[in-house]
Formats: C-alpha cells, sequence, structure tokens
C-alpha cells in the first residue's frame, strides 16, 4: 500500500482522540478512556484503521472496509505487540465480537472462552494453565481435595467479607479466596489482599491468594464493541464465569463458589443469576448466603466507604474488623480516607 502512515497518536490531545473517536464511532465503536497507546493507519491524512491497548489488553480495532483484505490487522497487532514488548509486557489480552474470532486465532491468539456477545483471547509467552499451576505450586494447593471458592475485591475489608468466609470454611473441607488483583480500586490491591489474609489467619482451612489475570473485573471488560449495558454486563458475566468454572474448577477441584446475596444492586445480582446458570455446567454449586447485617442495613464495602466519604468515621467501627480499622489508622489508611473525602468515584 501506498501513502501509508501508521503512527501513534497523542491521546493527551483532544483533537487527536476526537478524529479517532469518530472514527470508531463510524462503526458503532467507541474509544475505551482506558487505553494508554492508540495507533492509527492513515492514507493521504484520512485515518483507515486503528488498534489500541490498555496495559496488557488490546482493543478499539477498526478497519476501513476498502483495506479488508490488505492485512491490516495483522500490522495493527504486530505494532501493539512490539510496544507491549517494550514496556516488558509479554503476555496480551483480546476481547472481540464472535465473527473477528478467527482473524485473532490465525495470529496466534488462543481462545480462552466464547460467550453469546464476545470472545476472550490470549497471545504471547504464558497460558492460562501453566499460570494456574504457578498458582498451585506457588500456594501449596492440594488438588485431591474438593474445595469451595470464593471471588472477592474486599474494598475494604468488611465483617459482612468475614461472615461469608466463615460461612465457606464452616461447610467445606478447603476454602480458597481469590481477592480481585486489578488496581481500578480506592483501596489498592497490595492492602486488600493483605488485610484480608492477616483478618482470616485464624481459619485455618482458607487460603487467599491473588486472583491473577484470570479472574476478570468489570472494570478490565471493555466497552468499546459492546454498547448496550444489558449485553455488555452479560459478556462479561458469562467470560467470567466460564473462566472459573472451565479452569480454575477444573485445576484446583472447586465443587462449590459462595456469594453474599444481592439485595440492592441490580448489576450484581445479574451477575449472580449468571453464576448460577453457568457454573454447574462444570461441576460447581453456586451458594447465596444471606449477608450479615447491622443496625437494619446488610453490611457492605461501599457503606463503609459512603461513611468515610461523608466523615462518619466512628459508624464504621461496627462494620468493619479490627485488622481494617488499624490500617485505616495508619498513615496509608489516613491518606486513602482522604483520597475517598475527595472523589465521587464509587470504587
Amino acid at each position: 500500500m501506498y501513502g501509508v502512515n501508521l503512527h501513534n497518536i497523542n491521546l493527551k490531545n483532544e483533537e487527536e482522540r476526537k478524529r479517532v473517536h469518530n472514527f470508531l464511532e463510524s462503526f458503532g465503536l467507541k474509544l475505551d478512556d482506558d487505553v494508554d497507546y492508540t495507533l492509527v493507519m492513515e492514507i493521504e491524512g484520512e485515518i483507515k484503521a486503528t488498534c489500541s491497548k490498555a496495559k496488557n489488553i488490546f482493543k478499539c480495532f477498526a478497519v476501513s472496509d476498502d483495506l479488508r483484505g490488505e492485512n491490516v490487522t495483522s500490522t495493527l497487532i504486530t505494532s501493539l505487540i512490539d510496544k507491549s514488548f517494550e514496556e516488558g509486557i509479554y503476555h496480551n489480552f483480546i476481547f472481540t465480537k464472535p465473527d473477528k474470532k478467527e482473524v485473532f486465532k490465525s495470529l496466534s491468539f488462543k481462545v480462552l472462552y466464547e460467550a453469546q456477545d464476545a470472545v476472550f483471547l490470549e497471545y504471547g509467552i504464558y497460558d492460562i494453565n501453566k499460570s494456574l499451576n504457578k498458582i498451585k505450586e506457588k500456594y501449596n494447593i492440594n488438588d485431591s481435595i474438593e474445595k469451595g471458592a470464593l471471588v472477592m475485591n474486599c474494598n475494604p475489608f468488611t465483617l459482612g467479607h468475614r461472615y461469608l468466609i466463615e460461612e465457606a470454611s464452616k461447610v467445606c473441607k478447603e476454602v480458597i479466596v481469590f481477592i480481585v488483583e486489578e488496581d481500578k480500586s480506592l483501596f489498592p490491591f497490595e492492602f486488600r489482599y493483605n488485610l484480608v489474609k492477616e483478618g482470616t489467619k485464624d481459619l485455618e482451612n482458607v487460603k487467599v491468594i491473588p486472583g491473577g489475570e484470570y479472574i476478570i473485573s468489570s472494570a478490565t471488560f471493555p466497552t468499546y464493541f459492546i454498547r448496550q449495558e444489558d449485553a455488555r454486563l452479560r459478556a462479561h458475566s458469562e467470560i467470567d464465569a466460564g473462566i472459573f468454572g472451565k479452569y480454575f474448577g477444573e485445576k484446583f477441584n472447586i465443587k462449590k463458589r459462595f456469594v453474599g446475596e444481592e439485595p440492592y444492586c441490580n448489576v450484581t445480582r445479574a451477575y449472580n443469576e449468571t453464576l448460577k446458570d453457568i457454573l454447574p455446567r462444570y461441576g460447581i454449586e453456586l451458594h447465596e448466603i444471606k449477608r450479615k447485617e447491622q443496625g437494619g442495613s446488610f453490611i457492605s464495602a461501599s457503606r463503609v466507604r459512603e461513611l468515610i466519604r461523608n466523615d462518619k468515621f466512628e459508624e464504621i467501627k461496627d462494620l468493619i474488623p479490627q485488622v481494617t480499622l488499624e490500617f485505616l489508622n495508619s498513615e496509608k489508611g489516613k491518606e486513602i480516607r482522604e483520597k475517598i473525602k475527595n472523589t465521587n468515584s464509587p470504587h
């Protein structure tokens, strides 16, 4: 192709972002807010193709119809992989529409899970089985014993979380608590993980481990190719549940997964319904536990954050374990409390 200019754009330049946004809009797509690198292919100053990445997730692909069959996707992918290598990233993911699956498979991506509206693929020197084997070895997980499991964010760790873990530990010989590792929360992963680990160390049959790259948070799941919120939620939930059942369940011999009943949030309630539908296909029972109450309301991390935001710190003492209280009174904890007060973010 003659006159082709492939280059990255300055994402801080609103005019350049707007050009990419408008190009994607013509395909019914959008430029996700979290992208950190965007490539465009231009011919005579007109954008004809684009792609982006957010850390190790490739996203926001679009190629003009008149360039189909010109190996444009291969060129874009190769450029993104090269950029990832420069940043020391050797393992990448992509979520895409099912009808694009074969394109990425031809570029050495491997399908991890396919849902109704989206496919999740990975590329690179690692893969999910190697990753889970590494976790099994590092945390000395005995796969001959049937287990229960919970997936938690704990932003921050509350007495409600502690209650759910206790209830699971009563009915399972061993319990694994996976802490969501994606750092999109007001409480960074390092602190969330340590609080849960410290706050459950008296429960001898409980192991707390990082969730890793394959516990997919809703913050990680892209929005660019599924505009309808309900369809996006369904796709995220199906992939997350399917990955957990197909790989985590089999690798660690997980037979029960525990969640708290969701009385308020429609999104979480829909997610639980998806788990209920998909996990049994992989021999995993979903157990919904009624949430712990305090003062006539259910205990939740969002309630704790809201009390901090409204400068009602004394009222949270009945909602959190001692380990969380001590952290919130530490220098780092006080910094996070100030951050919560100064943000409107729900996370």
